[in-house]
C-alpha cells in the first residue's frame, strides 16, 4: 500500500511534528509561574515586595506569604493575575514590620491546575531612630509643689539607656542638669520625680550617650493659690459686691480679673492689680456693681511671666437688690 500524502507532505509525518509541538500551541492550561522578586523602599515598619507571575493561560492569583521564619506567619491579600501567557511584574506593600528584623517571604500564585510557590528569599527592616518624648502629671502645678516627669525612649535599643534631665526657670536664659541620670525599663520607659517646682520652668531629657536625641522642650506652668471672698451689700437700683483675698505666693503687680460666668463663658467684667504686703502674699481688693446675681470668680494673671493663669474657686451671688 502506498504512503498516504496530504499536498505533498505524508501523513506520519504531519502527525509526529503534532507530538513535539508545545502544549501550548492547542491551548493547554498549565500551573501558574511565581518568581519572588527582590524588596523594596524598606523602612523599619514597611517593605515593598516584589515577583512575577505568568497564568499559563488561566485565571490566575497570587499573594505573598511573610513572617520571621520560613512558617511564614503573616500573608497579603489576593490579587488577580489575568490569564495571560506571559509573565507579569507584580509588587505588594507590606506595613506592621518590627524594626531591625530578618523577615522571610515567597510569591505565591494559583489557578485551576494547581497552586505554585516561588523561592524564599529574605529582607531586614531598618533600625527604628531612637526618639524621646516628656510629659508632667500634674502640669500646671501649684508653685512650690511636686509634679512627676516621665516618658518613652522609642526605638530601636531603646532599654538599659541613660537618660539626663534639664532644666531651665523663668526667664528661660540657662539650662542645668536636674539630679542624676536615669535608665530606661525594658519598654523604653524612665521618670523623674521634682519635689518642688517655684515658678514656671522648661525641662526636656536627651540621651547621655547622644545629646543630640532630646525631647521637646516641655514648660511646667505654676500657679499661685487664690483666695476669694465676696460680699453682697444691696441696694436700691443696682447691688454691689466686694471681692477681695490673696495670692500666694506674692505675685505683685499682678492683673486680678473678676469674671463673671454668661452663656457657659467666663467674662471678664471688672480688674484691679495685686498689692505687695511683704510677707508672702499679694493682694487685692475690687468692688463692683451689678443688677443681677449670678456665677463669679477670681482670675490672676501673673504678666511677669513668673506664673501660670491661676483661678480661684467659682462662688454664685443672688439677691443683689434691696
Amino acid at each position: 500500500m502506498g504512503t498516504i500524502r496530504r499536498r505533498g507532505v505524508p501523513i506520519a509525518a504531519v502527525v509526529a511534528g503534532a507530538l513535539l509541538l508545545p502544549a501550548a500551541a492547542f491551548g493547554a492550561v498549565e500551573k501558574p509561574v511565581a518568581t519572588t522578586g527582590g524588596a523594596a523602599n524598606i523602612t523599619p515598619t514597611t517593605a515593598l515586595l516584589n515577583g512575577s507571575v505568568n497564568p499559563k493561560g488561566a485565571a490566575t492569583t497570587y499573594l505573598f506569604q511573610y513572617g520571621t521564619t520560613r512558617l511564614y506567619e503573616s500573608r497579603t491579600g489576593s490579587l488577580d493575575a489575568g490569564s495571560g501567557n506571559k509573565g507579569k511584574k507584580i509588587a505588594i506593600a507590606v506595613a506592621g514590620l518590627v524594626p531591625n528584623t530578618t523577615y522571610h517571604y515567597r510569591l505565591v500564585a494559583q489557578n485551576r491546575k494547581g497552586l505554585t510557590f516561588g523561592k524564599d528569599r529574605t529582607l531586614k527592616t531598618k533600625k527604628q531612630p531612637l526618639a524621646l518624648t516628656l510629659t508632667a502629671t500634674p502640669n500646671p502645678v501649684r508653685a512650690g509643689r511636686a509634679t512627676n516627669l516621665s516618658g518613652v525612649l522609642s526605638g530601636t535599643g531603646h532599654a538599659n539607656r541613660q537618660i539626663k534631665l534639664e532644666a531651665s526657670a523663668w526667664p528661660f536664659t540657662t539650662w542645668v542638669q536636674n539630679g542624676n541620670p536615669q535608665v530606661t525599663g525594658a519598654t523604653g520607659a524612665f521618670s523623674f520625680p521634682i519635689l518642688s517646682v517655684p515658678a514656671n520652668t522648661q525641662y526636656r531629657v536627651s540621651l547621655v550617650s547622644n545629646p543630640n536625641t532630646v525631647s521637646p522642650v516641655l514648660v511646667v506652668g505654676t500657679t499661685v493659690k487664690v483666695t476669694r471672698h465676696a460680699k453682697v451689700f444691696p441696694g436700691t437700683k443696682r447691688g454691689r459686691i466686694h471681692f477681695w483675698g490673696r495670692l500666694t505666693p506674692a505675685a505683685d503687680a499682678a492683673t486680678v480679673q473678676i469674671q463673671k460666668l454668661r452663656r457657659g463663658n467666663w467674662i471678664a467684667i471688672a480688674q484691679t492689680i495685686a498689692k505687695p504686703t511683704g510677707k508672702g502674699f499679694s493682694r487685692y481688693s475690687k468692688r463692683i456693681k451689678q443688677k443681677h446675681g449670678g456665677r463669679y470668680r477670681v482670675v490672676a494673671i501673673d504678666t511677669s511671666g513668673v506664673h501660670s493663669v491661676s483661678t480661684s474657686r467659682s462662688i454664685r451671688r443672688h439677691h443683689l437688690r434691696g
